[in-house]
């Protein structure tokens, strides 16, 4: 008898040729109930790392060396950057994994003109668009291609609270100074002189923070600062943020791209695009630790709410047993 289709067989778990792009995320979308396959190189470089750092990757979790690829098989490819898509598929994948049921993950929003930047994944046939958010759903030109939005989704370690005990904000932003205005840079340093704040992050001791947190440590490391700050003017919606949120930390922010979605200013966070009003809501939380705990409070639900990892595992299941069915179909 014929091995029933993935989507027809929800036992039946796919295998997922990927990247290794976004540590966090990945982990996340390990969650799903399918086995996922990195795309490595010798030596682990960006872009092709496997199964490292410090995260606790499971048994579906593996990896596929590029010099093996050809002779591994695969029930769909899932795209999660420009560089796999123009360059490893052309050079890396043989013609039939190629032809293989595709999805782009877009983990970003425009980075050129906002509004009239065309994915460069969307004029190739049979690939399925997903973006991690509808701000960014928006605002790309996905063109004709299939597109579909999964919102984040976090898992934190068990038993991290926020206490909120040092009067002191923290920011949590990778290469801060290198990334500059997109980032916030210049909000950042504004704000800093005007209200105590932390950073943390690659590359944060360049521009007076305090360095890299590892990951499984940094939602115990922001627990005991009495808010969340973030200076990014255009980004998607950062995982850390959620993080902060989901230990019931409140955050103060930019109301820019997902983000006025999420807060609710006065309920669980503070979100503006005036510099000045986000100070002022700064020190009111340095002056009340009740405030920060009831606003973190709210944000600890919302997360529960909006971004738990088992809406986040169901969502891809969906998604990529679809399109994997889609292409049987045809």
């Amino acid at each position: 008898m014929p091995e029933r289709s993935a989507a027809s067989n929800p036992s039946r778990r796919l295998r997922v040729l990927t990247w290794h792009v976004h540590g966090n995320y990945l982990y996340y979308l390990s969650q799903a109930p399918h086995d996922f396959y990195l795309l490595t190189l010798p030596g682990n470089p960006p872009g092709h790392a496997g199964r490292v750092g410090t995260l606790p990757w499971g048994d579906n979790v593996r990896e596929a060396p590029a010099d093996q690829l050809a002779r591994m098989e695969f029930d769909c490819v899932l795209y999660q950057s420009r560089a796999a898509f123009e360059e490893d598929r052309l050079q890396l994948l043989t013609p039939a994994q190629r032809a293989l049921p595709a999805l782009y993950l877009e983990h970003d929003p425009p980075q050129q003109h906002p509004t009239n930047t065309r994915h460069w994944a969307s004029d190739v046939e049979g690939v399925h668009l997903v973006h991690c958010t509808p701000f960014n759903a928006l605002m790309w030109d996905s063109g004709e291609a299939p597109v579909s939005v999964v919102e984040h989704g976090i898992k934190l370690p068990e038993g991290v609270k926020h206490v909120g005990d040092q009067a002191e904000g923290l920011v949590v932003v990778n290469n801060l100074r290198k990334r500059g205005r997109r980032l916030g840079l210049d909000v950042f340093e504004q704000v800093r002189a005007r209200v105590p704040l932390a950073l943390v992050g690659m590359d944060a001791v360049s521009v007076g923070g305090l360095g890299e947190v590892p990951n499984l440590e940094l939602p115990g490391f922001m627990a005991r600062y009495r808010f969340f700050f973030n200076p990014i003017r255009y980004t998607s919606l950062g995982l850390s943020v959620l993080e902060a949120m989901g230990i019931g930390m409140p955050v103060v922010a930019l109301a820019t791209t997902e983000l006025p979605s999420v807060i609710v200013n006065g309920v669980n966070g503070y979100a503006d695009t005036r510099i000045d009003r986000l100070v002022e809501v700064m020190h009111e939380l340095l002056r009340d630790p009740a405030l920060a705990r009831r606003w973190g409070d709210a944000a600890q639900r919302t997360v529960h709410e909006r971004f738990g990892i088992e809406r986040f595992a169901a969502d891809w299941d969906r998604v990529l047993r679809e399109v994997v069915e889609a292409r049987a179909s045809t």
